[in-house]
Formats: structure tokens, sequence, C-alpha cells
């Protein structure tokens, strides 16, 4: 029996307007090399500026999962050779992060939490971009310069899942705080992943794979899964030592499989010198008091939501996963939905239209106001759940957002009014007498008949309490 031991090297592109050492903007999909100045191109006698912002927001990341923050970092220059590197090395901290010994807590399926230990978290310069098209080469320096946090995880995680949770709450947790869109469609956050198995109990490690660059939690999933597979059966057919070995590897989505791609480099094939272009990075009280504002993360909103709004710890994590939606949520209950009852018409019946219509949360086209409000003339008996539903139907295909007016036009009011509904009663019981005196004589299931038989009557608008009241008083 083997044991997988998975480290995690995530890339956050921070969201700062301009890159980490020179003015120009970071904005996405510009017309190729137009984002670039002699600073980004690496030409002679330019020299890099930190920006004070992206330092502020991996300072902010720091204090979030309770690590250290020093308040004097250092700049090393990383060496290597690619197209996407005209400066031939990448501007990086290595002998001291800026952030350094933090802990992510992660849900696990079993209902709790494991801790994966961080062991920093630092800033760096992003590369360009190859494209390759037919015979060509070409080079997009659009993006180098971008200001990265690259977060080092200890070697924690046991399996996919454990990776694809850590992964998640990263995501989850750079979005809270506003320091990254974390858009993995667009390269804001991407991750490597360091693999090895051991026999169990052993304490050694094994020889580690890195999987560079995936960018999806299903692609990661996959990978582990596969390169996982693949030491086992080297190590079970003797050839462990042949086949795997210390190696940078690509993940290929269309044959689901692992494939080399270079050797590994040690640090010592980096060549790692102070940066002499940059002075240590130094932060004052002021960067500090920024960094500390820090909203209500998930894990602190899944305790509010299960210890104050009493609702189910599943559904906590749920909501609190996804920033917009726990904010949607939020929305609805300052506009009087009952928490409980939220959580249902959000995860079940709002996302499940906006799934079908293929929106996001974000571009709903019902607000969590509207949605509030139609749920608290739900809680009010002014609507039945069903005309609730009705409505909601109707605000997606049509743009009146009136609950009001929706009522009224549709004739969806409830009726609770006791003489209205025992005038129903009271028909629909001349009219059944068979199935009065059957009821009577012990037959109770017809108690969901008469039951159904006045909701029809009533075109759905009886109160279904009343209803239910009213009928065991005229057939007590």
């Amino acid at each position: 029996m083997f044991e997988t031991v998975i480290g995690l090297e995530v890339h956050v592109q921070l969201n700062t307007k301009t890159k980490l050492f020179c003015a120009c903007p970071t904005s996405f999909a510009e017309h190729q090399n137009t984002n670039t100045c002699p600073t980004c191109l690496a030409l002679p006698g330019a020299l890099p500026v930190v920006n004070k912002e992206a330092a502020i927001k991996a300072m902010r990341f720091g204090y979030a999962i309770n690590a250290n923050v020093n308040h004097t970092s250092h700049f090393d220059r990383k060496s290597y050779f690619y197209p996407d590197s005209p400066s031939a090395y990448q501007i990086t901290q290595l002998t001291k992060a800026i952030v350094q010994k933090g802990e992510v807590f992660i849900d696990l399926a079993d209902g709790s939490q494991k801790r994966i230990g961080m062991t920093q978290a630092h800033l760096e310069a992003d590369a360009g971009k190859n494209m390759h098209e037919g015979e060509y080469s070409k080079v997009d320096l659009n993006r180098a310069g971008t200001p990265l946090m690259e977060i080092v995880s200890d070697p924690d995680m046991r399996s996919s899942e454990e990776a694809v949770a850590y992964l998640k709450k990263l995501h989850a947790t750079v979005r809270y705080l506003d320091i990254s869109d974390a858009n993995m469609q667009e390269g804001s956050f991407r991750c490597d992943v360091n693999v090895s198995i051991r026999p169990k109990g052993q304490e050694a490690y094994g020889t580690r794979v890195e999987i560079k660059n995936i960018n999806s939690f299903k692609f990661v999933a996959a990978a582990i899964a596969y390169e996982v597979q693949r030491q086992t059966e080297a190590y079970e057919d003797g050839v462990y030592e042949q086949e795997v070995y210390q190696e940078t590897r690509l993940w290929d989505v269309d044959k689901g499989e692992t494939r080399s791609m270079r050797g590994k480099e040690e640090a010592a094939d980096y060549r790692y010198f102070p940066d002499p272009d940059l002075r240590p990075l130094i932060v004052t009280e002021e960067m500090v008091e920024e960094a500390k504002k820090i909203p209500e993360l998930p894990d602190a909103k899944v305790k509010r939501y299960v210890e104050v709004l009493g609702i189910k710890r599943s559904d906590a994590l749920v909501i609190t996963s996804n920033k917009e939606l726990a904010y949607y949520f939020e929305e609805m209950l300052e506009h009087d939905a009952v928490a409980k009852t939220a959580v249902t018409w959000l995860t079940s019946e709002l996302l499940g239209r906006l799934n079908k219509a293929g929106h996001d949360i974000e571009d709903s086209p019902i607000s969590a106001a509207t949605l509030g409000d139609l749920l608290a003339k739900m809680s009010d008996d002014t609507i039945s759940g069903k005309g609730a539903k009705e409505i909601l139907d109707h605000m997606m295909e049509n743009e009146s957002r009136d609950i009001d007016a929706l009522i009224d036009e549709l004739g969806l009011a409830q009726v609770s009014d006791d003489g209205a509904i025992l005038a129903i009663i009271d028909e629909i019981l001349a009219n059944n007498q068979d199935k009065v005196e059957q009821y009577k004589a012990g037959k109770e299931k017809l108690f969901g008949f008469f039951v159904g038989q006045t909701m029809k009557a009533s075109k759905g608008t009886a109160n279904p309490g009343k209803v239910n009241d009213l009928l065991k008083q005229r057939l007590g």
C-alpha cells in the first residue's frame, strides 16, 4: 500500500492597475506588445520600482491565513533562458519572502477539517506569453512584469480530493480579499502540482514530480490521479528508479495523461542572487494598517451562518464557496427573507433556473432584493410557494420585476379569508358526500383528496394551512 504526498505551488495574479516594477497597465487582452516599457522589456539602464499596492495585497493574504508577514523582505534574480523572458531572469523572492508560515483549513467529505501548512507566499514578476502559429513562434510581452503572488504549500495533502479542496479554499479566499479576480480561464489562478508516493509507514518522501501550469480544478484531480497510478505501477513493476525521477511534466488534456517536459531544475540551476537594482522591501505602519482591512472570510461566514442563522453547515459551505453567492444571500436577508427559506430558494430554485438559462449569479436577471421581497411575500402568506415559483419563472423570461404588480397580473394573491375558503370547502363536500361518508368511516387517506379539490377549485390561491385547518373542522 502506498501513500500519496502532494504539495501545490499556486500562482495568483494580483489585481493591481500596473505591473510589479513599472507603470505599464495590467489589462487583459490588449493588442500584443502594447503594454510594455523599457523596464518590462529589460532594456539597458531601466530600473525597477516596487508596486506598493502589490505588496499590500500580498500582506493582506498573509494576515488572512495567520502567517508571518515580514516587515522586511528581499528580491532575488532567478536566471533562466526562455523567449518570453526578455531579461533572461525573473525577479522573485527566495531568501526572505514577504509572507511565511501560514495555514489553511480545508473541509473534508466526512465533515471534519484538516490543516494545510503554507511554507510561504512571495511576490514575483510574471513572464510573457509564447504563441505558436504554424511554422512561426511569436512572443507577446504584455504580461511580462505582471505581479504574481506564488503560494507554496507544505506537502500536507494526501489525495486529489484534499488538493482540490485546498485550491478551492485558496481561490475563495483571494476573491473575498479582492486581491485577484482568480480567473482560471485567463490564467489569473494557476498551479503547479508536486506529486510523489511512498510505502505507507515510510517517513522519507519518494521522488517528487512536478506537473506545470494546470488551470482547472477538474484537471488538477485528473493529473494527480494519473501520476499516482503511473508512479505506483512503476514501483510495483520494479522500474521505479528508471521511470520516476525528478522532472517537470505537462498535463495533456486531450490524452488525459502527463508527459515529460524537462528535467526538474534545482535552486543551483537557476543561479539565484540578490537583485542589485532593488533595495529590501520595508513596509510601513501605514501599509500594515491598510493590509489588515480584511473582510469576513468563508470560515467566519460558515460559523456565523450555522450559529446565528441556524442553517446547516453543508448549506453554509455551498453558499460561502462563492463570494457573489454569499453576498447575494445576505442581501436577500436584508429584504426580510427567512434564512432557511432563502437557502433553499437560492441554491435550488434560483441557481437551477440560472444554470438552465446559462447565467451565473453575477448576471442573474433577478436581483437579491427582488428575490428577498418575493420570499417575504411567501412568508407572510400573501402568495403560496407554488405562486412564488410561477412568479420566479415569469421574471426569468420577462423584464417586469415588480412583485406586487405580478401578483395582481397573474392572479396569484393567496386567499386566507376563512369565509371564502369555507364556501369552497362546503361546495366540495356537498358534491362528494360518498367520499365524506367513507372518510368518516375511517378512510382517512381521503383527506388529501379534499385538500387537492379545494386547492384546485381555488386555482391554487387558497392558503394551504387554512385549507387543512378548516377541512378538519368541517370533517370533524
